[in-house]
């Protein structure tokens, strides 16, 4: 066997590590675990962290599955019919509103539409499967966002923090500030954040660790969206994801 794949191998058995039972790990606990020497995997964790496969705490010094196996994870479910378990909630939204409702999943510092539901009225939001839009300045961004550890928000931020309207929020700050008051309601907005005379509402979908799978979210123009309807939506669209994530709970784990 070649040392390169031997290496391959190793950072695997790493990874394997991690559980539902153990989320978090020291290096010690790790090499014990996988039978390897500290310095060996020491190496291993820090080239792993550099590509996001781990993430270190700070504080603990314990290690963690970083955002790159999120994001495989979302490849992974979008490809086991995430949209098609997500389509009866979504058009329950869709027919509750009668405004634009769509399915994201992150994509590094993005959100990515999986399914769109136009509204059915003559102004109406344009939007279409597989468009990117960035995360901090949406509200399906932001709703994911907010459920995700700070470092990793703050790593998602250094991509970059564009002004795409006046509205659009433009520091770091602005935008935790933001999202824990996203937090506490259980939704975010956009407010014309991303484009003037757009503003949406989106709930985050969560798997049963509390991770965020996706977004639902309501979008439409402004002037049909203000705040106090969105205040009012939110709360509907937190009782569908919730639904939904039962869903998916149910469907990962079957009962026998």
């Amino acid at each position: 066997m070649s040392e390169s794949i031997r290496a391959v191998e190793r950072a695997l058995d790493v990874l394997l590590c991690f559980s539902r039972q153990t989320p978090e790990l020291s290096m010690t606990q790790i090499a014990e675990q996988v039978g390897m020497n500290k310095s060996t995997v020491h190496r291993l964790l820090a080239t792993l962290e550099r590509q996001r496969f781990v993430q270190r705490d700070p504080a603990t010094g314990l290690y963690r599955p970083g955002l790159r196996i999120l994001q495989l994870a979302y490849l992974t479910l979008e490809s086991n019919d995430l949209r098609r378990l997500a389509a009866p909630f979504l058009r329950r939204l869709w027919e509750q509103h009668r405004e634009t409702v769509t399915l994201s999943i992150l994509d590094q510092a993005d959100v990515v539409y999986l399914d769109v539901l136009e509204s059915s009225q003559r102004v109406k939001l344009a939007a279409a499967v597989g468009q990117h839009l960035p995360a901090f300045s949406t509200a399906s961004g932001k709703a994911i966002l907010m459920s995700l550890p700070e470092e990793e928000v703050r790593r998602i931020l250094e991509n970059g923090m564009q002004p795409y309207t006046p509205s659009t929020l433009r520091s770091p700050e602005a935008v935790f500030k933001n999202l824990r008051a996203s937090h506490e309601q259980g939704f975010a907005l956009s407010l014309e954040e991303y484009e003037d005379g757009i503003s949406a509402v989106a709930v985050p979908i969560l798997d049963p660790d509390g991770k965020p799978l996706a977004a639902i979210a309501v979008a439409g123009p402004a002037y049909r969206l203000p705040r106090a309807r969105m205040d009012q939506i939110g709360p509907q669209i937190l009782e569908v994801a919730r639904d939904f994530s039962q869903e998916l709970a149910m469907t990962a784990h079957p009962r026998q």
